[in-house]
């Protein structure tokens, strides 16, 4: 009985995580999930910066529940891995590889511009 309720506070826990993710994500134009640590995450954020974009970034060892948070970004993104994630208008844009596809492709900027988190 005990081993049926720790596997249902799991799944509500991880409802909760994802839930909160959606939330977040969905709060700002620019939302990236981040590690301190993460020279990945030092980039992405680096290259919004430049672009003169100021992204909400919510840094996942900093957090309480970032732990909770980080499994349901690693479920949102197929498995792979968690940091950094940026989420662009509430959408997921994806990780490092995905952004910078984005911007070497042209469609970054547009896409930035369309969330209202670049004027010109």
């Amino acid at each position: 009985m005990q081993h049926q309720n720790t596997r249902a506070r799991q799944r509500s826990s991880s409802s909760d995580s994802l839930e909160r993710v959606a939330r977040l994500a969905s709060g700002s134009a620019v939302v990236i999930f981040s590690s301190s640590s993460c020279c990945m995450c030092h980039a992405i954020k680096r290259l919004f910066s430049e672009l003169g974009v100021s992204p909400m970034v919510y840094e996942l060892d900093q957090d309480p529940n970032g732990r909770g948070m980080e499994r349901a970004l690693y479920k949102l993104l197929g498995n792979s891995p968690t940091v950094p994630v940026v989420f662009i208008g509430g959408e997921l844009i994806g990780s490092m590889d995905r952004v910078m596809a984005s911007h070497i492709n042209g469609t970054l900027v547009p896409r930035l511009k369309e969330a209202g988190a670049l004027w010109l």
